[in-house]
């Protein structure tokens, strides 16, 4: 089987990460929902936002290297 066509088995209902049903008192009904992340992509630079649990591949031309986009914020470090 080749890389590409290799799918990500997909867990059922009521199941999480260890086949075991979920803990109670946690939600479970989007447990994939989360911070969407922006990265760059390394072969033709197109943003790519990203959930958790997404796969790791760019959605313009296919690259599976993404570069993680630097912080808007300031950052400044102390010289001592």
């Amino acid at each position: 089987m080749s890389r590409e066509a290799y799918q990500v088995p997909s867990l059922g209902a009521g199941q999480n990460a260890f086949g075991a049903g979920a803990a109670p008192g946690i939600d479970s009904a989007n447990p994939l929902d989360g911070p969407v992340t922006t990265y760059v992509c390394g072969d033709c630079s197109s943003r790519v936002t990203l959930k958790r649990g997404d796969q790791i591949r760019c959605k313009e031309c296919g690259h599976r290297v993404l570069y993680k986009e630097r912080t808007k914020r300031m950052v400044q470090f102390e010289a001592r």
